[in-house]
């Protein structure tokens, strides 16, 4: 059964940083893309990062240059580091797994 298990969300005001943390088990890591979701209440779920099983990343436009997705194979883990927060980042993040697999869901909450 996979299981996707994230942390790292809270609370950081504007123009602050949080890195969140997703650790799969269940199935091999290293052969399936992994990416960064998130949804605000009565929208739509949207990418925001995605990575290959190769490492090949890309990102969505309000977050370019901010934002970096990594994995680490030897540890089931995918990481979104977010720098230069901004309140419009405020959501529900979720990591999700090629496969239709998703985490559980954390908050990032940004405000002064």
């Amino acid at each position: 059964q996979v299981q996707l298990v994230e942390s790292g969300g809270g609370l950081v005001q504007p123009g602050g940083s949080l890195r969140l943390s997703c650790t799969a088990s269940g199935r091999i890591f290293s052969a399936f893309d992994m990416g960064w979701y998130r949804q605000a209440p009565g929208k739509q779920r949207e990418l925001v990062a995605h990575i290959s099983r190769g490492g090949r990343t890309n990102y969505a436009d309000s977050v370019k240059g901010r934002f970096t997705i990594s994995r680490d194979n030897a540890k089931n883990m995918v990481a979104l580091q977010m720098n230069s927060l901004k309140p419009e980042d405020t959501d529900v993040y979720y990591c999700y797994m090629e496969g239709g697999y998703w985490g559980q869901g954390t908050q990032v909450t940004v405000s002064s």
